[in-house]
């Protein structure tokens, strides 16, 4: 196996994810009142394997970026299993980046590079939207 995670219940709806890097992170099943959804780190898991695959080539591609954020935002089917059939990613970058390198890096990030993208596409409709800022 490549990747190990341990979830443990804490009580009521609350578990705690504890990952093979010995991180942990507390996730809710209904009122999210002290940590996210299991479904809101699938879109946290995407947002964060992007950029930081999007740094990555910017700074291979020497771009003068100055700052990088990625919203993302999801529609779940409406039946269970409420998987996400659609998925838009929406990312800023600031600095004075050639419009076409951005273009390019964000397609090798969710052409190839970023697993969690190319795991979600065979489920979902995917999308993206690139602002200059």
């Amino acid at each position: 196996m490549d990747a190990v995670a341990t979830v443990t219940h804490v009580g009521g709806s609350k578990f705690d994810a504890a990952t093979g890097s010995g991180h942990t992170v507390r996730a809710e099943g209904g009122d999210k009142e002290t940590g996210p959804s299991p479904m809101e780190l699938v879109l946290v898991a995407l947002g964060r394997c992007s950029a930081v695959t999007v740094v990555e080539f910017l700074e291979k591609m020497r771009q003068p970026f100055t700052s990088l954020e990625v919203r993302v935002s999801g529609e779940r089917a409406e039946k269970p299993p409420r998987f996400y059939t659609k998925i838009h990613l929406e990312y800023f970058v600031g600095g004075d980046c050639d419009s076409g390198r951005v273009e390019r890096a964000i397609e090798l990030t969710e052409g190839k590079y970023c697993s969690v993208y190319t795991m979600l596409e065979k489920t979902a409709e995917m999308s993206h939207t690139i602002n200059h800022i």
